[in-house]
């Protein structure tokens, strides 16, 4: 019989601490409604905005993430372009291929993609989205041959980016020059040994 009147007690006793619990709750939750601010906008200190707001999704993606995004979305779904479908590097590899990409990568991408791919370039400073950051992309699995010509060939117009195209301004080897060269590490030019 005591153990019957134990198992009454412990239930009794969880009952009322499930009840505290729960009042506790309301009474945080209450706690939680947001506050008016100066300027009418409210904020809840214990789950602001930022925590609480989907980051990825239709409509709420940044437009340079949105920007960035959709020649990568469009190739992985579809492909490049037929005319650059299977495309690949036709220069041979080397140190002259290497160092005649640096001088083209100078001349044309520098200038916003910066000397070592980073995007630090002074002319794409004030653009928006920002530069690609090359020597990153160009180690991702994205960056094969089609994909790169593509991108460097018709430029980002068709996206909403301001990357220019080359496909009038440069000759398809070049474009693979440059390729070679960032696919080399964008390296420094070495002094002629004496």
């Amino acid at each position: 019989m005591s153990t019957t009147i134990d198992r009454v007690r412990r239930a009794t006793a969880t009952l009322w601490l499930g009840a505290g619990v729960a009042l506790a709750g309301l009474a945080a939750g209450a706690l939680a409604q947001p506050k008016d601010q100066p300027g009418g906008r409210s904020f809840d200190y214990w789950q602001p905005d930022w925590m609480v707001r989907e980051l990825w999704g239709p409509g709420h993606m940044p437009r340079g993430m949105m920007v960035r995004l959709l020649r990568h979305t469009t190739f992985m779904q579809y492909g490049a372009p037929k005319a650059f479908e299977g495309q690949q590097s036709t220069v041979p590899p080397g140190p002259e291929t290497i160092a005649a990409g640096r001088k083209i990568y100078a001349q044309n991408c520098a200038s916003c993609h910066g000397p070592d791919g980073l995007g630090d370039g002074e002319g794409g400073k004030a653009l928006s989205p920002s530069p690609a950051l090359l020597a990153y992309m160009i180690r991702r699995p994205i960056a094969v041959d089609e994909y790169l010509l593509w991108t460097i060939s018709d430029g980002g117009a068709q996206f909403g980016s301001e990357m220019p195209a080359f496909k009038d301004k440069l000759a398809r080897d070049d474009i693979w020059r440059v390729v070679a060269f960032m696919r080399a590490g964008f390296p420094a030019e070495t002094a002629p040994k004496r």
